[in-house]
C-alpha cells in the first residue's frame, strides 16, 4: 500500500488551508513512521472538516492503531472518503466488507465498492475484483470478466496479477493455452521479486516452453526463488545439481538445496536426497552439512 503516499501531490486541492495541507501531509508522514498518536491528532480534525484524504488516512490509523483497533470507526472514515469518490477508500471499504471487519459480511457490497475504484484504475481493486468474479462470490461466476480485471491490474505492474495471468495462460484456464503469453506475464511478475513466478519462468526455461530451452537461464530464476524460500526451486535447482543439467554436477550443492526443500514442504525433495546420499562419501557428506548450516545463516542468500 505504499502508493497510498501518492495522494500527497493532490492535498492542496482538497484542503482549505496551505495551513491545513502541512498538517495533512505531517499527519501522514506521522503515519508512515508509525506514530499513531500523532497522525491521529493532526488528521482527525482535517478529516471532521470534510478532507476526503484525511478521512481515508483516518480510517488505516484506526485499523493500525495497535492495541486500539476500532474496526467499525474504520468504516466509518473509509466510507466518507469512498463517498467522495477516493478510489483507495472504496478499495479499503470493500475489503471491510468482504471480511466483515467493522460491518456485516456482504459480497455485493464489497464488489460494488471494488468495481467504484477498479473503475478509477486502482490496481489492487482490479485485482479483488477479478478474483471475485473468478471466485463467484457475490456475482456470477465470469472467468472472461475475471480476466479482464486480471489484465487492467496486471498493465499497471501488479505482480499477484501478473503471476495468475502467466498461470492462466500456462494451463489454458477459460482461455487459449499460449506458453509466450505466460512466459511473458510470468516474466513481468519475477522482476519483481514474485518467487513463485521465478520458480515457473524457471521451469518452463528447462522445459523450452514458450522459450528456447535454456537451463543456465532456469538455473538463475530457480536459483532467485530458492533464496526467497521457495521449495519448488530450491527441489530443481537442486535436481539440476545432481544431475549437471548445464550446471556442474556438485552433489554437495544438491544435498544443501534437497535439504531446505524437505523442509519447507517440497514434494520429493526427502527420496531426491536419499538417492545422493548412496553416491556420496562421509566427507562429501560433512562437506555438504557445512554448507547447510552455512547457508541457514544466511538465510539462504548468497550461498554458492
Amino acid at each position: 500500500m505504499k502508493k497510498l503516499i501518492s495522494f500527497i501531490p493532490a492535498i492542496v486541492l482538497l484542503c482549505t488551508s496551505v495551513a491545513s495541507a502541512d498538517n495533512l501531509e505531517d499527519g501522514i508522514d506521522a503515519y508512515y513512521k508509525g506514530n499513531q498518536t500523532q497522525a491521529l491528532e493532526l488528521i482527525r480534525p482535517l478529516a471532521e472538516e470534510n478532507n476526503a484524504v484525511a478521512q481515508f488516512f483516518l480510517g488505516r490509523i484506526f485499523i493500525k492503531a495497535g492495541g486500539a483497533i476500532n474496526y467499525q470507526e474504520a468504516v466509518k472514515w473509509y466510507r466518507l472518503s469512498a463517498e467522495q469518490g477516493v478510489a483507495t477508500a472504496q478499495y479499503s471499504l470493500g475489503r471491510m466488507y468482504a471480511s466483515g471487519k467493522g460491518v456485516a459480511q456482504n459480497n455485493q457490497e464489497a464488489i460494488k465498492w471494488y468495481r467504484l475504484a477498479a473503475e478509477q484504475g486502482d490496481e489492487f481493486a482490479q485485482f479483488l475484483l477479478g478474483r471475485m468474479y473468478a471466485t463467484g462470490r457475490g456475482v456470477t461466476q465470469n472467468y472472461q470478466e475475471a480476466i479482464k480485471w486480471y489484465r487492467l491490474s496486471a498493465e499497471q505492474g501488479n505482480e499477484i496479477t501478473q503471476f495468475l495471468l502467466g498461470k492462466i495462460y500456462y494451463r489454458g484456464e477459460y482461455i487459449t493455452k499460449d506458453y509466450q503469453e505466460a512466459i511473458k506475464w510470468y516474466r513481468l511478475s519475477a522482476e519483481q521479486g514474485n518467487a513463485v513466478s521465478q520458480a515457473k519462468l524457471g521451469w518452463m526455461h528447462t522445459k523450452g516452453e514458450g522459450t528456447v530451452q535454456d537451463y543456465q537461464e532456469a538455473a538463475k530464476w530457480f536459483r532467485l526463488a530458492a533464496e526467497q524460500g521457495n521449495a519448488t526451486a530450491q527441489y530443481n535447482l537442486g535436481a539440476m545439481y545432481a544431475m549437471g543439467d548445464d550446471v556442474v554436477q556438485d552433489y554437495a550443492r544438491a544435498y544443501m538445496w534437497f535439504i531446505f526443500a524437505d523442509g519447507n514442504g517440497g514434494k520429493h525433495a526427502k527420496n531426491s536426497l536419499d538417492r545422493i546420499v548412496k553416491e556420496m562419501t562421509a566427507s562429501e557428506i560433512a562437506v555438504a552439512q557445512k554448507m547447510v548450516q552455512d547457508c541457514e545463516k544466511k538465510k539462504y542468500k548468497n550461498c554458492e
